[in-house]
């Protein structure tokens, strides 16, 4: 249930795990003291995704905006890792707002890629912000090679948006008191966009 006033599990968590056949799991948990139906716009507005992730990733959308986020929504972009650049194309393939909402990569340096962003509202006005995503790197066992250094670049966006995030809220003055831990995307509080 998403609706919740307790969610088992730490409020601030960042995992990676391996499952099956190749899959990861990543798992990231931050709770912040907003309601979700004021956080929900700003993780949902696919331009301040670049202020979250880590400059040298030099992150860049490609889909003129303003973009509609809804089930079917394209959004094309580029990210730079260790100065190659890599094109990326999301499908939106869920939108439950403000409870949830699903990317899935459809062209990317992943094999798989599916990232489910949850909010769950907690009593008091906090929200506890949720990222489950499951990839597979590509090239099979050759790809795997490659694992060590992924799951260190994940940890390494994952923990920098733990920071940004409540650095960005409380900034624009959306938040009352953020706590740094986990978190997801961004906001249609226009006076946070670049």
């Amino acid at each position: 249930m998403l609706d919740t006033n307790s969610a088992s599990g730490a409020t601030d968590h960042l995992s990676i795990e391996r499952q099956r056949d190749g899959i990861w799991m990543l798992r990231a948990r931050q709770k912040l003291m907003m309601p979700r139906d004021q956080l929900f716009p700003f993780f949902a507005d696919a331009a301040n995704l670049g202020r979250i992730t880590p400059p040298e990733m030099q992150f860049e959308i490609l889909t003129p905006g303003p973009i509609v986020m809804r089930a079917g929504a394209l959004i094309d972009y580029q990210i730079r890792t260790w100065g190659i650049p890599l094109r990326w194309r999301t499908e939106i393939t869920e939108w439950n707002p403000p409870v949830e909402f699903v990317d899935t990569q459809l062209r990317g340096p992943y094999a798989e890629w599916v990232h489910r962003h949850r909010f769950i509202a907690f009593t008091g006005g906090s929200t506890l912000m949720e990222d489950v995503v499951r990839f597979r790197l590509p090239l099979g066992r050759l790809g795997a090679v490659a694992g060590p250094v992924v799951r260190r670049q994940l940890r390494r966006i994952f923990e920098y948006r733990r920071t940004a995030v409540p650095r960005l809220l409380e900034s624009a003055g959306i938040v009352r008191d953020a706590s740094p831990a986990y978190s997801a995307s961004a906001s249609a509080h226009p006076h946070l966009r670049p």
